[in-house]
């Protein structure tokens, strides 16, 4: 499977610029998004589907970096995206949902629960503009067989044993990992906003004012502080042939893409 990093939303925070790290997945007869970052109504429009979030985040929100954008720079069609696969339902990992309206979205169920029914702090964080299009939502409990070290996962609904949704709960409600199969180089775990500095894992030796910066918001922004340092202690204990990455570090970000040449 030829696995694509993309960064689908560059934002110049007070802590540096980070990105919204996207994978596209070429399977044998579809493609996968893993996340979306900002789409293309969230560039035109940012008032009404983001709101204040746009600037409070510094979000650049640049056409060419939409994942609509960059699939069809790679000669595919929105319509070849069937599958996107989500973290959370934040607004800077959902945006591009729009732009592939056909596609099915896996979620954790306890997260698609916090979108329908959100606390008002979760009305934050969620922004229905981003789903008028009524997406197809395909849901998952949160337990599951034990993989790898993690108490569970779930395979998704017509993906085959290449994807797994973990639940890593604490910066929302229901979060997820997403483990995807990169054949010979291991498995790939996107840990979403589990973490947002590599600090937190302990794989950064100095924690620098980024680092400590990102430490600051990501208990700032936690639905969960203790289940998140939880999350940070089982991600930190994985084994080595899983490669674990944020969102949104951008470092991680930089070092995947030149490793694979974007493929795996």
């Amino acid at each position: 499977m030829r696995i694509h990093h993309l960064n689908c939303g560059s934002m110049a925070t007070p802590g540096g610029t980070i990105v919204c790290h996207v994978l596209l997945c070429e399977t044998a007869d579809s493609l996968v998004l893993v996340d979306t970052g900002f789409g293309l109504e969230d560039v035109r429009d940012p008032k009404r589907r983001l709101g204040p979030s746009a600037r409070l985040l510094g979000a650049e929100l640049d056409e060419s970096e939409t994942a609509i954008r960059q699939v069809e720079a790679l000669g595919f069609a929105a319509e070849d995206v069937r599958d996107i696969v989500i973290t959370h339902f934040d607004l800077d990992h959902v945006g591009g949902l729009s732009d592939f309206p056909h596609a099915r979205v896996h979620v954790s169920e306890t997260e698609w629960d916090a979108v329908q029914k959100p606390t008002r702090r979760e009305r934050l964080r969620y922004r229905r503009s981003q789903l008028s299009h009524n997406p197809t939502v395909l849901t998952y409990a949160a337990d599951g067989e034990p993989w790898r070290g993690l108490p569970a996962a779930r395979p998704l609904d017509g993906l085959g044993t290449d994807f797994a949704l973990v639940p890593v709960v604490g910066h929302s409600r229901g979060h997820a990992a997403i483990a995807v199969d990169a054949g010979a180089d291991g498995w790939l775990l996107h840990a979403g906003d589990a973490y947002f500095h590599p600090s937190a894992l302990g794989k950064a030796s100095k924690l620098n004012r980024r680092g400590a910066f990102f430490t600051g918001f990501e208990y700032l922004v936690a639905a969960d502080p203790r289940r998140m340092r939880d999350g940070h202690r089982t991600l930190a204990a994985l084994p080595s042939d899983i490669t674990v990455f944020s969102a949104h570090d951008r470092d991680e970000f930089a070092r995947l893409r030149s490793r694979s040449g974007n493929r795996t």
